[in-house]
């Protein structure tokens, strides 16, 4: 996936060319120009190399490098013959589990829209899906047959269920499914051969160690070749497992001449790739959580893009130390504070503005019973803990957000899971809720938090998928979507 990367050297004026009206473009924010007053808005032209706005009635001109834009195109249900066919599906069913109950059925609702495509297209359909983390081998505690009861119910039918991912039995079962079943198979997890890790720590010498990896690759082979001898087709609808190149994500495509996204997937990338390739400006980014250190790649990619960059959460205060704020006992990341700085000062130059939050409320232990008190941007002291942003920071973000047309949140504005340090959070779900923009929510915490605010229905695109969406809005690239079949 590539974006546009801008030098702003050696800008002059020009004439406007005719050659490049109606060629589609992104907008992009530019400050320090030669003749240019404060932060203007330009058009970024694909395929060409410079830049051309529209200012007082002229055309200016600025020499850039550009490497153009592209919104992931892959081949989804839509696209191939289903009647008649055995179709294997990865899906994302890790739901979490109490003495055996399902406690939230989201993944196996949000994968409903593709199950019932396909066997509304005249398919069988063969699910295969991870649980929990068993570490390679059988364990009844992350059994997907739990699974089957709630599925039937939510299809009607009687979803069958096979006690092994591969095996006679698996093969036996797959094999007889009549158009319109469907069949569900024990997780995947249950092998090693899924994830692929190999434990390396007997051994001492790296040819041991390479050995072992190149012996676990054929190995993993084998058991995707296994897989996809189950079906005909391979639908993908399992985004939160698509950036690791698993066993049933990326090694089993090789198998399938036609290996396609299902709906899930589809809005997936839709919503992702327009964030970090043709987003509508103003364009707000809000980054929280614990650690700036998960977060480094994400900020670099989208402070290109952005117009405005929110920073909450506990990692507010390693940016905080950067900027010789106190902290009191607040989480900081030591060995970041360079990196939070540098972070900083690129905003500056790219003309974005980054917000941080200018109160806090505070507690004397990271306890939901401890003492708390709101203190203003240098008011935490020692023995204290900012573990949410205070009221007139909730006002600022808010406003920057009310001006949004594309908001990516991820990451939560403090500890929502305590009450007295929600409001934070709760506050910048609400104010995404009220503006009329696209809004991207990404992240495990976040779609907790919005979830818990009630205001899900609100938000134009939940992500499924946690550590995927980050990697993705990293600009990354994800084996389990590289490895589907492009569209034409």
């Amino acid at each position: 996936m590539s974006r546009a990367r801008l030098s702003l050297s050696g800008c002059n004026m020009l004439e406007c060319l005719p050659a490049f009206k109606g060629r589609r473009a992104s907008y992009r924010n530019l400050s320090g120009l030669p003749g240019w007053e404060g932060k203007q808005k330009i058009r970024l032209y694909e395929n060409c190399n410079k830049i051309y706005k529209l200012f007082n009635r002229r055309t200016v001109a600025c020499n850039v490098e550009i490497r153009s834009d592209r919104v992931m195109k892959k081949k989804t249900i839509r696209d191939v013959c289903l009647k008649g066919k055995k179709v294997l599906m990865r899906v994302d069913f890790n739901v979490p589990l109490q003495d055996g109950i399902i406690t939230d059925d989201t993944r196996i609702t949000a994968a409903l829209p593709g199950i019932k495509y396909v066997l509304a297209q005249g398919a069988s359909l063969i699910l295969m899906s991870h649980l929990g983390r068993p570490k390679g081998k059988p364990d009844s505690k992350y059994s997907l047959k739990p699974v089957v009861g709630v599925l039937s119910d939510l299809l009607g039918i009687t979803v069958k269920f096979a006690d092994d991912c591969v095996g006679e039995d698996a093969q036996n079962l797959a094999a007889d499914l009549q158009p319109g079943e469907v069949l569900l198979l024990e997780n995947l997890r249950f092998y090693p051969e899924e994830e692929g890790k190999v434990d390396v720590s007997g051994l001492t010498s790296d040819a041991e160690k390479q050995a072992a990896k190149s012996e676990m690759k054929e190995r993993q082979k084998t058991f995707a070749a296994t897989l996809a001898g189950l079906g005909d087709i391979y639908v993908s609808e399992a985004f939160g497992t698509v950036h690791r190149a698993h066993a049933s994500t990326a090694v089993v495509t090789g198998f399938f001449e036609e290996r396609v996204a299902g709906f899930l997937l589809e809005r997936e990338i839709d919503y992702l790739s327009r964030a970090i390739t043709n987003p509508e400006h103003p364009f707000v980014a809000i980054i929280g959580g614990a650690k700036i250190s998960s977060k480094i790649d994400v900020i670099t990619n989208l402070i290109d893009l952005v117009d405005v960059l929110l920073i909450g959460g506990g990692m507010a205060y390693t940016f905080y130390r950067a900027k010789n704020l106190p902290v009191g006992n607040s989480l900081v990341e030591q060995d970041k504070i360079e990196v939070a700085a540098e972070i900083m000062e690129r905003a500056e130059k790219a003309g974005v503005s980054l917000l941080l939050p200018v109160d806090h409320i505070v507690a004397d232990a990271f306890r939901e019973d401890a003492k708390t008190k709101t203190v203003e941007e240098s008011g935490i002291e020692e023995g204290w803990m900012a573990l949410d942003i205070g009221p007139r920071s909730v006002q600022k973000f808010a406003e920057a957000i009310s001006r949004a047309k594309t908001v990516v949140w991820n990451g939560p504005m403090g500890c929502f899971e305590m009450a007295p340090f929600a409001n934070g959070t709760m506050s910048i779900a609400q104010a995404i809720a009220e503006t009329d923009c696209v809004s991207i929510i990404g992240g495990g915490d976040s779609v907790s938090a919005v979830n818990k605010s009630g205001l899900a229905s609100k938000m134009s695109h939940i992500s499924t998928g946690g550590g995927a969406s980050l990697e993705f809005l990293e600009g990354k690239e994800l084996p389990g979507i590289a490895a589907l079949s492009d569209a034409v």
